[in-house]
């Protein structure tokens, strides 16, 4: 099939969650979702078929089995099937729906009509591969934690988002009154997925700088610290970029971090004291956290 995509599921424990996401991002998968049900957890995830042999995927199934057993959780249950683009794109539309955020968002499939009644801000979106579409806990946390953050006079923050994926809060920030964004990922599809969602949302493009990158590809572009940084990733790599967001702070600088399960909320803590940063707060939901953090 041209445009063929592996579709992965894996049914697990709930605490594996991170564990898989991680896994999956490391073997390139382009698009990952879950749906949590009590304990357990349906991670789907999609990767173009050029870039993976059948031998391959069964490798990666091993590998999801591996980390289980070295964290003593029950073996998940991995299989995967080609589709066609088409069929991937279908699917996801059928099961995607408007979505409530915080107290003023309302996130709205790009293929839906926007809502006449809402008195929210619409947040129009079409994702793509790109990670972040607001089901997922951390996303939900990073907005309703910009909510608070931009409540007052929000005008003149300038904000950087490192690990952009679809662009939701870049265009967020935006939708809250902030002045610029700063929009990096390493992904190129992350960085198209970014652009396109502005276009959908009607972002002045004065407002919006989007490229390739991270941290350091920030500190090329901007002209003076940024107010704000968001950072909804994995754990691991938020470690490794904490040292770097130095120079791109200010004394007065505030972030938002996610991406991280609770357990996981301590080393990231001790890093950021190590680096010059305070833990003001941290939001939870389920097994996820969020990290409030400013200058120390």
């Amino acid at each position: 099939m041209a445009n063929s995509w592996w579709e992965i599921q894996i049914l697990c424990d709930l605490a594996l969650e991170e564990v898989i996401f991680w896994r999956l991002e490391t073997f390139g998968c382009r698009g990952m979702s879950s749906q949590t049900k009590g304990s357990s957890c349906l991670v789907c995830a999609y990767l173009p078929q050029e870039q993976a042999h059948l031998l391959d995927v069964a490798a990666l199934a091993l590998l999801l089995r591996q980390d289980a057993l070295c964290v003593g959780q029950a073996i998940p249950a991995v299989q995967w099937n080609l589709i066609d683009e088409e069929d991937w794109s279908s699917t996801w539309k059928q099961h995607w729906k408007p979505q409530d955020i915080g107290d003023r968002f309302l996130i709205n499939p790009a293929w839906l009509p926007v809502p006449e009644s809402s008195d929210r801000l619409v947040l129009r979106l079409e994702p793509g591969v790109a990670f972040g579409t607001g089901e997922h806990a951390t996303t939900q946390l990073c907005l309703e934690s910009l909510e608070m953050r931009l409540g007052e006079h929000p005008e003149e923050l300038i904000i950087a988002d490192i690990g952009c994926g679809s662009g939701i809060l870049s265009i967020g920030a935006l939708l809250l009154g902030a002045k610029k964004a700063y929009a990096v990922d390493t992904d190129p599809l992350a960085v198209k997925a970014t652009r396109e969602n502005c276009h959908l949302n009607q972002i002045d493009e004065k407002r919006i700088v989007v490229d390739k990158g991270s941290v350091e590809r920030i500190e090329q572009l901007i002209d003076a610290p940024v107010d704000g940084i968001v950072c909804n990733i994995l754990a691991e790599v938020i470690i490794d970029l904490v040292p770097q967001m130095t120079a791109i702070a200010k004394p007065t600088t505030w972030g938002v971090l996610s991406g991280l399960l609770l357990d996981q909320a301590k080393p990231v803590a001790d890093v950021l004291e190590e680096n010059h940063w305070i833990v003001a707060a941290l939001w939870k939901r389920q097994d996820w956290c969020c990290l409030h953090i400013r200058r120390s």
